[in-house]
């Protein structure tokens, strides 16, 4: 079934059974709070949440109805806990939304910290994701996956480095005649004989400090985490990774790219400079996609130069290569990371840990790629 025939489903049941029966009872459903209604029904997280109503001893607030306000949280960027309750003593529609009865019994501030530790430590809202983009766009061919990292500034101190296992002693000086040192593979010559979870496990997780050369030419630094997120075409995010602010962007683009495969199909790898190394290349080529990635002088071997006159040579001719045409729709993920960062919560991460870093973050991702997909639907 094609995509948008998969998404006027839903958005039929929206218009003609999901946004009448509210609007009866709460008033018309407009701007963030239509996307609110969206968000739960695109993502339906009752089937991934257990029943705790059989479980002996003091039964436990309705984890749903937490969620359902984590992730009001996240669709009308509420930058605290603390405002979100508040904003639920005095939102009625949002508290009935949410499937709260009335504001004299929400929740206490503790009890909802404790549910998402609860919800980060199961990863909850990642497997949300996941569920929603396997739904909406499994078996559809995706022309251009866009892939890029972000900075998110955290609240915690940076872990202090911890010096890693020594090296093998070598013996100084130039090799004899003859001699071969072995070499130690990199991680991306590691990565190509690893599995998913292997490489997952491999990368930096910690907050630390990461440094990154802006538009500008000048050198920012920040203290937090790294996310790395794949944009399909049309901005929906279709797998993200969370990593230490120091790592490379390239590091993760191998493990990046096994998640995304086995959600969607697509046929073209769109990349910047820093990801300008021939193991990407070739794990690209591997699981049959083309890759486009913009050049790094960088240890070019001395080509940077001509390259360079060469490109000057083709635009004051005119020509330019159908690749280069492909690779302008990288500002498709740019473009994704401006929204989550402005109207999703990207700039308000209160909470510490890798986990709780990610949970937040994905709750922000789960909302964004929602509305994406809300923009592919047909006109009335």
């Amino acid at each position: 079934m094609p995509l948008r025939e998969t998404l006027s489903n839903y958005w039929y049941a929206f218009q003609q059974e999901l946004f009448p029966r509210l609007e009866m009872e709460f008033g018309p459903l407009s701007g963030r709070y239509g996307l609110f209604v969206a968000v739960l029904e695109f993502v339906r997280l009752e089937i991934l949440l257990p029943s705790m109503s059989s479980l002996p001893g003091r039964p436990p607030q309705d984890r749903a109805a937490l969620a359902r306000a984590f992730i009001a949280k996240a669709v009308f960027d509420i930058p605290t806990t603390r405002a979100l309750i508040e904003r639920l003593r005095v939102d009625q529609t949002l508290q009935r939304l949410c499937g709260f009865s009335s504001a004299c019994r929400l929740p206490s501030e503790a009890t909802f910290s404790r549910g998402f530790a609860e919800f980060a430590d199961s990863a909850l809202v990642s497997r949300l994701h996941e569920a929603l983009v396997t739904r909406t766009m499994k078996g559809h061919l995706v022309g251009h996956i866009s892939r890029d990292a972000t900075a998110i500034a955290g609240r915690e101190k940076p872990l202090p480095k911890v010096p890693g296992a020594r090296r093998t002693k070598r013996q100084r000086g130039r090799p004899r005649k003859g001699e071969q040192r072995p070499k130690e593979p990199t991680r991306l010559q590691r990565q190509l004989a690893m599995t998913l979870p292997q490489m997952l496990d491999e990368l930096p997780k910690p907050c630390d400090v990461g440094v990154r050369t802006n538009a500008k030419g000048a050198f920012e630094k920040w203290v937090g985490y790294k996310l790395h997120v794949d944009a399909a075409d049309g901005g929906v995010p279709v797998s993200c990774i969370l990593t230490s602010a120091s790592l490379h962007d390239s590091q993760a683009a191998i493990p990046l790219a096994r998640l995304t495969a086995g959600r969607v199909n697509n046929l073209y790898d769109l990349m910047d400079a820093a990801y300008d190394a021939e193991e990407i290349r070739a794990y690209s080529r591997n699981l049959g996609h083309v890759p486009i990635i913009d050049f790094n002088p960088r240890g070019s071997g001395g080509r940077g130069e001509a390259i360079k006159r060469e490109a000057t040579a083709r635009r004051a001719l005119g020509y330019v290569f159908p690749e280069q045409r492909r690779y302008h729709e990288r500002t498709t993920v740019e473009r994704v990371y401006a929204r989550l960062k402005e109207e999703f919560g990207g700039r308000h991460v209160r909470v510490r840990g890798h986990a709780k870093v990610l949970c937040h973050l994905m709750l922000g991702i789960l909302a964004l790629a929602v509305s994406q997909l809300m923009h592919l639907l047909p006109p009335l």
